[in-house]
């Protein structure tokens, strides 16, 4: 098992694997927070393929072979469990072979064969729930992970669809959601995504993120997700939702103290 009641959860790296350069100086700022703070539990994420770009011509990353070296790069020298996106079912037992988490993106948590393929690996499945479901909803699709042998399973809240271009969070989802026994996540970036809104792009308010991120840990949300990045402007994809680097440490402190606020009081 990865995860560990007694931590708090923190799934934290650039959205897209864009070179070792961006991965290492995430991964170095993520061992300085795991020295500094020990009650935390971090696992590196990153995507080697962006595939539900708004565009044909929007950045993917550095495709699967690439990015899973520099996975590898960060496990094996950051000691750090890994995490990043499957999007088709022949993809799971490839990036099982190194990453410890499998993430079903938001827009393909109800496709049974996934589910399915990834629960068969024997790693963990991270689900985001989709834009269009009710966090009731993600019961059906954790049955269909634990019905398909998943060793442990993460739900992870990344917003509701909210007319155009537009995205809430519902704070009861973490309550709901874990009705199910499952770790809940909030996805604190993407939650903050201004879908489409750039002319052919996503757009983003980041200055909602640490706002949206205390609230979530407040609600009894078991960890965060959040893509954080050395210079978002430069990023190749989410440049205007990912945190900067160096903001990263003030956040995770002011949510830590509000997770043992929260767990003493459970």
């Amino acid at each position: 098992m990865i995860y560990d009641s007694k931590k708090f959860l923190l799934i934290a790296g650039p959205c897209s694997l864009e070179n070792e350069e961006v991965c290492r100086k995430v991964a170095e700022k993520l061992s300085e927070l795991r020295q500094k703070f020990p009650q935390l539990n971090i696992v590196f994420k990153g995507s080697f393929d962006k595939a539900n770009r708004t565009s044909l011509t929007g950045a993917r990353g550095p495709g699967m072979d690439a990015g899973l070296e520099l996975l590898a790069m960060v496990k094996r020298e950051y000691k750090f469990p890994v995490l990043t996106d499957i999007h088709l079912p022949d993809q799971c037992e490839k990036v099982a072979q190194v990453c410890d988490v499998l993430q079903i993106p938001a827009f393909l948590c109800r496709q049974t064969d996934l589910l399915v393929a990834a629960s068969k690996t024997g790693r963990c499945v991270n689900v985001k729930k989709g834009q269009f479901l009710s966090p009731q909803e993600m019961r059906y699709v954790y049955d269909k992970l634990a019905l398909s042998g998943a060793h442990e399973i993460w739900l992870t809240d990344r917003g509701t669809a909210f007319g155009y271009q537009n995205l809430v969070v519902d704070m009861r989802s973490f309550a709901i959601m874990g009705k199910t026994g499952a770790p809940t996540i909030m996805d604190a970036t993407h939650s903050v995504q201004l879908p489409g809104a750039m002319m052919g792009a996503s757009g983003g308010q980041r200055e909602f993120v640490p706002a949206l991120s205390r609230a979530a840990v407040a609600s009894g949300a078991n960890g965060l997700f959040l893509e954080t990045h050395p210079e978002p402007a430069k990023a190749i994809s989410d440049a205007a939702t990912q945190l900067p680097l160096a903001a990263l440490e003030e956040l995770v402190e002011d949510c830590l103290k509000i997770w043992e606020i929260v767990k003493n009081k459970s």
